[in-house]
């Protein structure tokens, strides 16, 4: 049974002992508060689901959110996309404690969002809360009575695909203004592969086997490395690049080579309208299976993790359809 006594003026303070479960002890305003705390705790001790609110209830989300940033985020690749996702989420739960946060919250917080940002934002912010909270409760022992409150919101539907396919005209436009060797080896190696500009970024020679034609890739978007094979394209493209055996393969930072591409399908360059560097990706996937690579040599070479993400990358012509149709 709990033992409920009064504490000075205005306080009611509750304990409750029971075998097989640390103390449990809260001070309340009223007598009946005490008590309907003290009737709840010892039904789901009874029942074999209780779980202590103690650290919970004690910890703001903003230190919790604090410590991810701290401590979990520099081990990650979306290291800097996530701090800014952070600062949005201090901004709204900051101060809530823990055990006080709901899914209710949660999802008007999400309605909000959509209203300023794209759907793919908002669910990159609500699955780094998810993260926050999961490493909160499975590493960091700090339990959520109720469970993830994340998991009990409905994510915004995911947007289409851009399926903007750059066609060889266009991109035989864009080599042909570009007087930079780096961006014209650069756009060839991602038609041809499918790299994401972060890994040609980071791509060093020592990594590249010009005998055998691959380009090998120990640190990737997903954490798995891979190997990834050069087409004749490609390794021409390469050879073009002043001769060299180690360091970084090119110059430019990732960020530049999208600035780059931009500036050549400018207006008064290639005027090239409607096309980013990331839809080369696009083409490159959707290339590799108009030459007839099924889904596993394609996600071998491109790095999808996901059957649903190469098919948002894939955007098959209806003619070549068509002509295999016969």
């Amino acid at each position: 049974m709990a033992t409920i006594r009064k504490k000075g003026e205005r306080q009611w303070h509750a304990q409750i002992r029971k075998r097989g479960y640390p103390a449990q002890t809260k001070t309340f305003s009223t007598r009946a508060d005490a008590e309907r705390w003290a009737t709840i705790i010892e039904s789901e001790m009874e029942r074999g689901v209780f779980v202590s609110r103690s650290e919970a209830e004690a910890t703001l989300i903003k230190d919790v959110l604090s410590r991810f940033e701290t401590e979990i985020l520099p081990t990650k690749r979306s290291e800097q996309s996530d701090k800014s996702r952070i600062k949005t989420l201090a901004e709204e739960f900051g101060d809530y404690r823990l055990a006080s946060l709901t899914s209710t919250q949660i999802a008007t917080f999400r309605d909000r969002r959509l209203k300023v940002v794209s759907a793919q934002s908002v669910i990159h912010e609500i699955s780094l809360l998810n993260r926050v909270l999961k490493t909160a409760s499975m590493d960091w022992g700090i339990a959520l009575p109720g469970g993830l409150p994340t998991a009990q919101v409905r994510k915004p539907i995911k947007p289409r695909g851009r399926d903007r396919r750059v066609s060889e005209s266009e991109i035989n436009q864009i080599l042909d203004v570009t007087k930079s060797v780096e961006l014209s080896t650069i756009i060839v190696l991602a038609v041809e592969t499918g790299m994401r500009r972060n890994e040609m970024a980071s791509l060093v020679w020592e990594q590249i086997d010009l005998e055998r034609q691959t380009a090998h890739l120990p640190k990737t978007k997903t954490d798995v490395p891979r190997t990834v094979p050069l087409s004749t394209t490609a390794i021409a493209a390469l050879k073009k690049m002043p001769p060299q055996t180690e360091g970084r393969v090119f110059k430019l930072q990732a960020e530049s080579m999208s600035q780059a591409f931009e500036r050549a399908c400018e207006p008064h360059r290639a005027n090239i309208v409607g096309v980013r560097f990331h839809d080369l990706r696009h083409e490159a996937t959707s290339r590799l299976f108009e030459k007839g690579l099924n889904v596993m040599e394609v996600a071998a070479i491109t790095g999808h993790k996901t059957l649903e993400m190469l098919k948002r990358y894939t955007h098959l012509r209806a003619e070549d359809l068509a002509k295999k149709l016969g």
